[in-house]
């Protein structure tokens, strides 16, 4: 499907380059929105950090994203960025907003349409900045929802499914996927790979110190339990590709779960704690399966191997592709312009 000249401003984020280079949900889904709209003939600029890789214009205001850059204060200048956006926001029909409340507190200043992706309702306390702004908004699974707002749709996220290769024979390794951290609950998926005596291969960033070194540092023998570090896309799949399973056993309500997404997207199953999106995300018998704790998930992991992967690969392609992801969104903005 091709449109005529639309001219959309995505507003990204700069904690990370838009691709990222390993960890960076946010900016990944903004990268794969540019690319797609601009294959379908819609004028876009990027707004992001300046080292970002896109087919779109790309405009900004800091050289690297700051947490890449320690020269960089993040919250001054996400600010300044996000005032750039709108000195320029006159010259489209839409900004795109995936930068969470702050350009919300700043929608007087925006000379057009906004849009605003709530990349993960984290509380009740930035309600203010949702409440007064000028703004529409796409939550990204129906659990995400901030109480008291009107969406305008539900867009779940998509993957370039290319990058993610359907693998026919499942490893014997179960793997865990993002933060370490509570929410993710890294700490949980050690005990369910403890349970069922199987091998457990960590990745993400340690997104909090203490509980890793309480709670997860403590397992890290490197035959059982490994830490396979912060990893790229190449690499991603490759491990989510050769698992045996993906463990989510969230400690919070999760908005999406990306990497839920690319375990299915290769065929592998996954078993996830039943908060916030994982009933929308995780097709009980066909994807995966639900389970409360960690004794319920080794429980289930035996009828989870049995799953067939050609069939998870399906569905997955089915619902979360880059290509719909896109799709949903330009019929969103085609619906704001009338």
């Amino acid at each position: 499907m091709t449109v005529g000249p639309m001219k959309v401003a995505l507003l990204g984020p700069i904690a990370w380059r838009t691709p990222p280079r390993a960890y960076g949900p946010w900016e990944q889904v903004v990268s794969l929105l540019a690319e797609g709209l601009v294959a379908r003939g819609v004028d876009v600029t990027l707004f992001a950090s300046l080292d970002s890789v896109t087919t779109a214009r790309l405009d900004g205001v800091v050289a690297h994203p700051y947490n890449e850059d320690g020269s960089y204060d993040g919250r001054v200048w996400e600010a300044i960025h996000i005032a750039h956006c709108y000195r320029r926001s006159a010259e489209f029909d839409i900004v795109h907003n995936n930068l969470d409340w702050l350009p919300l507190a700043m929608s007087d200043f925006c000379g057009t349409r906004l849009l605003t992706t709530v990349h993960g309702f984290c509380s009740t306390a930035i309600l203010p900045a949702y409440q007064r702004a000028r703004s529409q908004y796409v939550s990204i699974s129906d659990a995400d929802r901030g109480p008291g707002l009107d969406y305008a749709a539900t867009i779940y996220h998509g993957i370039d499914v290319a990058q993610f290769p359907f693998r026919a024979e499942a490893g014997e390794t179960l793997v865990a996927f993002g933060r370490i951290h509570p929410d993710k609950g890294t700490a949980e998926a050690v005990k369910i790979a403890r349970a069922t005596g199987r091998r457990l291969l960590i990745c993400g960033p340690v997104h909090d110190e203490v509980y890793h070194a309480e709670q997860v540092l403590p397992h890290i023998d490197g035959e059982q339990i490994v830490y396979g570090g912060n990893v790229g896309p190449a690499e991603r799949a490759e491990i989510l590709g050769s698992a045996a399973a993906l463990l989510h056993p969230i400690g919070f309500a999760e908005p999406f779960g990306l990497s839920v997404v690319e375990a299915m997207a290769c065929g592998t199953p996954v078993i996830a704690y039943p908060l916030g999106s994982m009933p929308e995300i995780v097709d009980e018998g066909v994807t995966g399966y639900l389970a409360p704790d960690a004794f319920s998930a080794a429980a289930v992991l035996d009828d989870a191997l049995k799953l067939d992967r050609a069939r998870v690969r399906a569905r997955a392609l089915e619902r979360f592709s880059a290509d719909r992801m896109v799709d949903d969104y330009l019929a969103l903005y085609q619906r704001m312009l009338g």
